[in-house]
């Protein structure tokens, strides 16, 4: 089973609302509000698939589950092991000995996760647990992986380590009922240690996603193209091609950092949420690629952060003239994201509407810029500096006094 954190900032919320096992109840649960104030999180795919380090988390799968098997994991074993070898002899080399908690915090905190507050991954099922199949075997209508195995995992990961955030996966192939799901999100939002700021995700049976639980994801690397009614996630990866570390990865399968900001931005734009995945190394150690990755999209964050935590999508989420403007909002200041550089010092802005008191600032500059009516009714013109060279590529213009 994988253990992921995602680090993100807290503000705690209470309730006092009681939820009955059932979607109706469940569905109406306010998210603590921390999390849409937080805006990025951070996801760690760690665990003994990251000694063969090859190909993806689902090595074993496509070693030994599906049919027929991958070839080229048949290749890399046959090539690389004796034979015989099975794959939990790979825990004997898990052995994290340059695993350190503190650096692993400071690298998490430089990326833009202002405060550290863990969630935890749970997959539901397992590809070979003897209990799974035979459920499965079954048709479902047998529950002893989920009441010998499952749910007491779930129950003491809670008490035991009382996570803000559980992010469910693997739980496509049996309904929400087989899972016992609502049962445990009723139990988890009414008398559990973390009742009044946990938060889930919509992985808890078979239909379930993008429509009961909490906070949507969809699926994996998810954007809905539009300003969705509820709340959701993006969960991506660094490596485009795995989430777990491999071994083999080319630069030229990572996602550069002008693509991660833009990915950031037109994310939190949409109303969303950003989680960023990282796979760490067998011995503990984040790769130094991805490092590099997670500290420039902090060092953009540090300038334009404001445009981007505690953020509200604004009535217009995108615009493109010459290049594409992404918009935020917090308070009474509307946040126009230019994420390429301009073809020209005249930036035109065609939706905010101007007044007497509108004022433009480059976030990281000190002074007001100079800016002209557009058109009668909206839009403004405005005369850019000489842009600063910013990590990421993408530039914030705060607006005030606009509507």
């Amino acid at each position: 089973m994988k253990t992921v954190f995602v680090l993100l900032v807290a503000v705690v919320s209470h309730s006092a609302a009681r939820y009955s096992p059932d979607w109706k109840s469940l569905d109406g649960r306010p998210l603590p509000p921390w999390y849409d104030e937080a805006k990025l999180g951070i996801f760690i795919h760690w665990g003994v698939f990251s000694v063969p380090a090859f190909q993806s988390e689902w090595f074993w799968w496509h070693w030994q589950g599906q049919q027929p098997p991958d070839p080229k994991c048949v290749s890399f074993m046959t090539d690389n092991y004796p034979p015989g070898f099975s794959y939990p002899e790979f825990a004997r080399h898990f052995h994290a000995e340059f695993f350190s908690p503190g650096e692993w915090a400071d690298i998490f905190k430089a990326s833009g996760a202002k405060s550290l507050h863990y969630g935890l991954y749970n997959s539901l099922y397992e590809w070979f647990h003897p209990l799974y199949l035979n459920d499965k075997k079954n048709g479902f209508r047998t529950q002893d992986f989920v009441k010998q195995k499952l749910l007491p995992e779930l129950y003491n990961m809670v008490v035991r380590y009382r996570p803000e955030l559980i992010w469910s996966d693997g739980d496509w192939e049996a309904p929400d009922s087989y899972w016992n799901s609502a049962e445990f999100l009723a139990w988890l939002y009414n008398d559990s240690p973390v009742k009044d700021t946990v938060v889930t995700n919509d992985r808890w049976g078979a239909g379930c996603a993008c429509k009961h639980g909490g906070y949507y994801n969809c699926q994996d690397k998810y954007s809905p193209g539009q300003l969705p009614e509820h709340k959701w996630e993006k969960c991506t990866s660094v490596d485009t091609l795995s989430w777990g570390y491999r071994r083999n990865m080319r630069i030229m399968e990572l996602m550069d950092l002008p693509t991660i900001i833009e990915d950031l931005v037109s994310t939190v734009a949409l109303g969303g949420n950003y989680l960023l995945n990282v796979g760490p190394t067998a011995d503990g150690m984040i790769p130094a690629v991805f490092e590099e990755r997670l500290r420039g999209v902090g060092a953009w964050l540090q300038v334009n952060g404001e445009a981007i935590y505690a953020s509200k999508p604004w009535r217009v989420q995108m615009e493109n003239t010459t290049v594409p403007v992404w918009y935020t909002s917090k308070g009474s200041s509307i946040y126009a994201i230019v994420t390429a550089a301009p073809p020209t010092t005249t930036l035109n802005l065609l939706t905010p509407k101007t007044s007497a008191a509108t004022e433009v600032i480059l976030l990281g500059s000190p002074s007001s810029l100079p800016w002209a009516p557009l058109y009668p009714n909206a839009g403004l013109a405005v005369l850019l500096p000489e842009l600063p060279c910013v990590p990421g590529g993408a530039w914030t213009l705060r607006l005030d006094g606009v509507s």
